[in-house]
């Protein structure tokens, strides 16, 4: 970490914005635009591009190879896995006028390896979305979804394992309990 920067930028890396927080990561090939506003402690793996107007939360993980387009957002505590395609357009076309989308990925939801999440979507909190999934619906909160497209499976924990449940109740190996209430999930002590 230069005694300049709060935050660590590879040699080969660029960053143009002056909002990246403290304990940041951001590794070789990896290119920050202006105006991107980046919390703490993330890690931005090699040959990210993220573009102006993107906003990413604390303790956010991107891996390798990823571009991050105006109009995502990333929440404090998401994990996107290596090569996640992230789009902001609707309708692309290169000479229409066009209205971006805005993309949201929310608290601690997981979006594993290669997963393509089409425009205008939400993954809710803690939600999982296995790999090489393509997500073309929002995914609710705490629910596991994969497939192409990607559909709901079951509940995960906070920790992101699976839930399995017994009327209504599960037990996670982490020491949380969790019951369903309707389409929700509920922790209970």
């Amino acid at each position: 970490m230069s005694d300049e920067l709060r935050y660590f930028k590879h040699e080969k890396a660029i960053a143009e914005s002056e909002q990246i927080g403290a304990d940041t990561r951001i590794w070789a090939f990896a290119h920050v635009m202006k105006d991107v506003i980046i919390g703490e402690r993330c890690n931005i793996g090699e040959g990210c591009f993220i573009e102006s107007g993107v906003r990413i939360g604390n303790d956010v993980v991107i891996k390798n190879n990823i571009s991050i387009w105006n109009g995502v957002i990333i929440e404090d505590g998401a994990f996107l896995g290596p090569n996640v395609v992230l789009t902001n357009e609707i309708e692309p076309r290169s000479t229409f006028p066009k209205e971006l989308a805005t993309t949201t990925i929310r608290r601690g939801a997981t979006l594993g390896a290669n997963t393509t999440v089409i425009a205008n979507r939400t993954i809710g909190e803690y939600a999982s979305v296995g790999a090489g999934s393509v997500v073309t619906r929002d995914v609710p909160a705490h629910r596991l979804a994969y497939g192409n497209p990607a559909r709901v499976h079951g509940w995960v924990c906070i920790c992101g394992r699976k839930l399995h449940f017994v009327d209504d109740k599960a037990e996670c190996c982490c020491g949380r309990k969790a019951k369903q209430v309707g389409n929700e999930l509920q922790f209970v002590e």
